[in-house]
């Protein structure tokens, strides 16, 4: 069926709209990275395996016959607790859902409508049926996600049911190109990949250059350790970002536009293209766009893996097949962008907020987040923390929120430590900072950044002076070499590190640090260069004394240093069974049975060999 007209593609969600109606119940299985990992895949082969055997009732859409929908979606949030599975209409949320669990929830649910109890989650050891009774779920809101895990992830159909592309009509039909252009700069929507640049401003330069021929590029190479949103997005509601990309190029004058993906999202690649095969079969992408004389091609480009290609220049030289290095600036994106011709770039987030915006308006969009920020922001949630997962909070939301409100607090009852939020390119924040505002304004005025948006939580047991040598260590092997400050830069400022984790620094490697960090920040090429010393930067400033700690008194007070534990054998606890020296691969460890033992710290290779094999808790480690 190809949709030809504004009227078309409302006869199209009236339709789809009326099937789905007619389901007597449907299955949603989050079919996301994380829980097709865990399993999701054949818990929804064994759902439709078993739906498809009960008497009476159909999987696929019959006249006057029940019939039960089984669908993949997207990320549905709660990441820890997968697999995971939602039922309609009934609301429940299932968590930890297990293949040997399918029989009972048909049986129960989606025969009879009643809930399998022990599957929902639990907080404060009171079940929560609906999504909405999730502290996790229940204080985020959703514009980007909204549609992720609510809809089937591989079906344009669904999204039409929801209102896809009814943004698209709106702007080709009741606005011209710089009515939307005015329309995203009013909206004070900034790009979502870190620098927080206005959208509509960049929009705006591109539109006005005197070179026609324009393209429009969405960065979807998520590199930040910890990161997993635009991944998310990909996977879990692709034509959004798709119909955001369309908005753009109407807005522009562009006819061509590149999706460059992650290889290593190999989901998303395959998701991304059956969306874009099958809007082109639906008219929805291509030529004369619903009949309105506009066009537009969408192709899509793997990028190899390298953390440098999320740089604007370096990814548009990526995708001409030339190496995914930076160039020096001016002539910006905006003007000389791919093969040298103006181009708008933003992330997929970006693009995600955009068919809302001109759906809602500006106005609406000013009601969420702040005055600098508007809108929301979403987050990927890991380290110590007890709920993991994908978030989307307004901006201006405290990180006491996000880390105890929604996140449910560290876990195990440790102490907060810090957080470390945009990656590699970003930086620390600590427990003055629980209640400062997540924007992009507040967070720069601290030294430190949005960034794309991973969030990885640290507790007590955390060494930072470690976790800047793991950053470092990152951003040094993804430098791309082409400039002197960030290749031998970085370089340098991790072999000082390593020293200290070692346990061969001395006081003044905290003033090379810093003086390397400041030259690395003044004379790198590109923004990743410039922003790469963040972490060490940030960590100096806060935690100071650990620096010191490990090498005034040669001491990790989280003893995650390994050359600075020492093991110690209580004689209080050992039964002198020998287990320990048995195990120990040097003959460290000395003793006489049935009597204490001793390691002996000239020999010791700090292996924990002894410690993982004793008994009785007797070996313990001394920081």
């Amino acid at each position: 069926m190809s949709i030809t007209s504004m009227e078309d593609l409302k006869n199209k969600q009236a339709e789809v709209k009326k099937n789905l109606d007619g389901y007597t119940c449907r299955v949603l299985v989050c079919s996301g990275t994380g829980c097709i990992a865990s399993g999701a895949q054949k818990i929804y082969e064994e759902m439709s395996r078993l739906c498809e055997g009960i008497e009476g009732v159909a999987v696929e859409m019959q006249k006057d016959v029940p019939h039960v929908g089984i669908v993949k979606t997207g990320c549905q949030g709660l990441c820890e607790l997968g697999p995971l599975m939602r039922i309609e209409p009934y609301d429940y949320q299932y968590v930890h859902v297990q293949v040997d669990d399918c029989r009972e929830i048909v049986e129960k649910t989606v025969i009879c409508g009643l809930p399998v109890e022990r599957l929902f989650y639990r907080h404060d050891d009171e079940a929560c049926p609906h999504p909405s009774d999730i502290p996790f779920l229940n204080q985020q809101t959703r514009i980007v996600l909204e549609n992720c895990g609510k809809i089937d992830a591989e079906s344009i159909d669904e999204y039409i049911s929801v209102g896809g592309f009814s943004a698209m009509a709106k702007a080709f039909f009741e606005m011209t190109p710089q009515d939307v252009i005015d329309e995203i700069t009013k909206s004070g929507l900034r790009g979502r990949g870190g620098a927080g640049f206005p959208a509509g401003k960049k929009w705006s330069q591109v539109a006005r250059q005197p070179e026609k021929v324009r393209y429009v590029v969405c960065n979807g190479d998520e590199g930040d350790p910890g990161a997993f949103m635009d991944g998310s997005v990909m996977e879990g509601d692709p034509y959004k970002m798709i119909e955001g990309m369309v908005i753009a190029a109407y807005a522009v004058g562009a006819e061509d536009g590149y999706i460059y993906v992650r290889a290593e999202y190999p989901l998303s690649v395959q998701r991304l293209r059956m969306a874009i095969e099958q809007a082109e079969s639906y008219g929805l992408l291509g030529d004369n766009i619903l009949g309105s004389g506009i066009n537009f091609h969408l192709h899509i480009n793997r990028g190899a893996g390298a953390f440098v290609c999320g740089e604007g220049s370096a990814l548009t030289a990526s995708i001409e097949g030339n190496r995914g290095m930076p160039r020096v600036k001016p002539p910006r994106t905006v003007e000389q962008g791919l093969w040298g011709k103006p181009t708008v770039l933003n992330n997929v987030e970006t693009y995600a907020n955009v068919p809302k915006i001109i759906l809602q308006g500006a106005d609406w969009f000013h009601t969420i987040g702040t005055e600098g920020s508007p809108g929301t922001k979403t987050f990927s949630l890991t380290g110590s923390i007890e709920n993991t997962g994908l978030i989307e909070v307004p901006m201006g939301t405290s990180l006491r929120e996000v880390i105890y409100d929604i996140g449910g607090g560290i876990k195990g009852d440790a102490k907060f430590k810090a957080v470390q939020i945009g990656g590699p390119s970003g930086g620390c924040l600590i427990t003055p900072h629980l209640d400062v505002s997540l924007d992009f304004d507040s967070l720069k005025k601290m030294g430190a950044m949005i960034g794309s948006g991973g969030l990885v939580v640290m507790d007590e047991n955390t060494c930072m002076v470690e976790v800047a040598r793991f950053f470092m260590s990152f951003t040094q092997r993804e430098s791309c070499g082409k400039c002197v400050p960030c290749r031998e830069g970085t370089k340098r400022m991790l072999e000082i590190l390593e020293r200290i984790v070692n346990d061969e620094g001395e006081m003044e490697d905290l003033d090379r640090l810093e003086e390397l960090a400041k030259m690395i920040q003044s004379m790198a090429l590109c923004g990743l260069g410039k922003s790469a010393p963040l972490p060490v930067l940030s960590t100096l400033k806060t935690f100071r004394d650990e620096y010191e700690e490990h090498i005034r008194d040669h001491k990790c007070r989280a003893k995650v240093c390994q050359a600075m534990r020492r093991f110690i054998i209580n004689p209080e606890f050992c039964k002198g069974c020998g287990k320990c020296a048995k195990n120990c691969p040097v003959g460290a460890i000395t003793g006489v049975r049935k009597e204490s033992y001793h390691i002996d710290p000239s020999l010791c290779i700090k292996c924990s060999a002894c410690k993982d094999n004793c008994a009785f808790d007797a070996v313990y480690i001394e920081a």
